[in-house]
């Protein structure tokens, strides 16, 4: 009873503080890539790169602008890790075997943060550093500004300009992820996160056995893989491990990184389109079905389900007593809604369901909120097609925001809804179907297949968490992975901009009598119908095959 209390008080005070930040971190995002002043610091970027900060770049330069900045990341952070050995401060780590390189520059350079391998033993303090933190700072930047580009299709008019790749990343990345990083990575060090350049050492334990530890600059990375909704663990165990999350308010911080941006962004959303009570529609919907998540998990994990469990009288297996079922639960539903992937417990140890709930969080397309400008984004493409699905209702052009929603805004809302689960659910019709991935399932049956569709699913979400029961680390999963990271995250950002270039070429038109108001309880309702029915629709043989099955066996 005492526990369940504290479970309710952490969720009772983490909305509270997402409720304070909401409008003063939305309008200061809003501030910052509206701003016309450029910082010294900005402009010494902008010559050092060759770019005109003053240019307004069409949809189709922003995007290969976008692209270009990405696959020289992905060469980058794969050099430095092949080449680590060479390197300072590698500790004695050799180079990264080719295909988990290739894998985790991918993994990395999505904001998706899929690791096979353990941190603490593969990677040194300089890839850590200048390879994957660097990279957690501007993947996510790269998802905030692909959304800014498409709000602003919104508002502008009679025109093809989205603004300027360069000026928004380094905005995004210099005034408000790294401040913020600051701030968070002393709160973690004061909870206990430890931030150093400690050389490995051998421990000898009370039984006589040796132990290799390992210090590091953990906090400073901790900070930017939770704000940022990136993931990737310093150390094997991630934020399990208690040098990442060592006591329960740091575990309880964590999770507010992680929430905070993409909970404020629909006030910035509001605030640029100059209509505040779009952005109180979406927030309100993001918070709906994340705390639908929350209780959901936690429900299922307190219930405990199964002979096992029940003799067991509670579902701990794969959690850290420091945290429990309230804590581990919190966090497994927040990680999982948003394309974090960071995890303080093995979800391969949940409940048939409450494993099957996390699951579909991410087959949700991590719109509640989502990724740090991916959940928004992703929840607008949405909301364009529930305007169009009302306006078919209703029997007119269907308008959002003074847009009209023709059947070329719809091709590019379709193709994006579209690209995530086919990259998910083809990558795990090949594993299941080719007798080498097939050889990686330790758990045969529903509970294994559910391990291959929730490990896709995680990297064409860019979410990164897994069930840890499925050897990934091989090359075919290093491989394939990486291609469904790399597909799943462009291809859908290409038809943002699409969207966003087609919406700012049109003229805004008045509304009318039967234009639908998308900022009432009534469109609240019809967008969550959507989200839930669109992943139904599509996810639903295989969420039956693997853990309702498994929860109903």
């Amino acid at each position: 009873m005492t526990s369940s209390l504290a479970g309710f008080l952490q969720v009772l005070l983490l909305v509270a503080a997402l409720a304070a930040c909401y409008r003063p971190v939305g309008d200061y995002i809003a501030g910052v890539v509206s701003s016309e002043r450029h910082w010294r610091t900005e402009l010494a970027f902008y010559r050092l790169m060759g770019v005109d900060p003053e240019a307004d770049q069409r949809w189709g330069q922003y995007a290969r602008s976008l692209l270009a900045f990405s696959a020289v990341s992905v060469l980058l952070v794969y050099l430095l890790e092949r080449l680590q050995h060479w390197l300072p401060l590698a500790n004695g780590m050799p180079g990264v075997p080719p295909d988990v390189a290739w894998n985790t520059a991918a993994s990395f350079t999505t904001n998706t943060n899929w690791q096979n391998y353990s941190g603490e033993s593969t990677m040194g303090y300089l890839t850590q550093m200048g390879g994957l933190a660097v990279q957690n700072f501007v993947s996510a930047a790269v998802g905030i500004v692909v959304v800014i580009a498409l709000i602003r299709g919104f508002t502008r008019s009679r025109t093809d300009r989205l603004g300027n790749f360069w000026v928004d990343l380094t905005r995004v990345t210099l005034r408000v992820l790294l401040p913020f990083a600051v701030i968070g990575a002393v709160i973690l060090m004061a909870t206990g996160v430890i931030d150093n350049f400690t050389p490995t050492h051998v421990i000898h334990t009370l039984t006589g056995a040796s132990q290799t530890m390992v210090g590091g600059p953990v906090a400073s990375q901790e900070v930017i893989k939770e704000l940022g909704n990136n993931g990737g663990g310093f150390f094997n165990a991630n934020s399990a491990h208690p040098f990442e999350n060592p006591s329960p308010f740091s575990n309880w911080f964590e999770i507010f990184l992680l929430l905070v941006i993409p909970f404020a962004l629909p006030r910035t959303f509001g605030r640029m389109v100059g209509d505040n009570r779009q952005g109180y529609l979406l927030v309100a919907v993001m918070a709906v079905l994340w705390l639908a998540a929350v209780g959901a998990i936690s429900y299922f994990e307190w219930q405990h389900a199964g002979t096992a469990l029940q003799a067991a009288r509670g579902a701990m297996e794969g959690k850290e007593v420091r945290f429990g079922i309230p804590g581990s639960s919190l966090f497994a539903a927040s990680t999982t809604v948003t394309s974090t992937g960071a995890v303080n417990s093995f979800h391969d140890s949940f409940t048939a369901f409450g494993g099957g709930v996390a699951l579909f969080d991410m087959m949700l397309g991590e719109v509640v909120p989502g990724g740090v400008g991916a959940g928004l984004y992703g929840l607008l493409m949405l909301a364009v097609l529930t305007v169009f699905v009302g306006g078919l209702m209703v029997g007119r052009t269907p308008e959002y925001l003074g847009k009209k929603i023709r059947p070329t805004e719809m091709k590019w809302a379709a193709a994006y809804i579209l690209a995530t689960p086919a990259c998910a659910l083809v990558g795990a019709a090949l594993s299941l179907g080719f007798r080498t991935p097939r050889a990686s399932i330790l758990n045969p049956g529903p509970h294994g297949l559910t391990e291959i569709v929730y490990a896709f699913t995680s990297m064409a979400n860019n979410n990164g968490s897994a069930f840890a029961g499925l050897t990934t680390n091989t090359l075919w999963y290093n491989v394939a992975g990486g291609i469904v990271m790399l597909l799943a995250r462009f291809a859908p950002e290409i038809f943002v901009l699409a969207l966003g270039g087609t919406l700012a070429r049109q003229q805004p038109v008045p509304a009318s009598a039967g234009t639908l108001e998308t900022h009432t309880p009534l469109f609240a309702g019809m967008l969550i119908g959507v989200v839930i029915i669109l992943v139904g629709l599509t996810y639903f043989p295989a969420l039956a095959l693997g853990p309702f099955a498994e929860g109903l066996h």
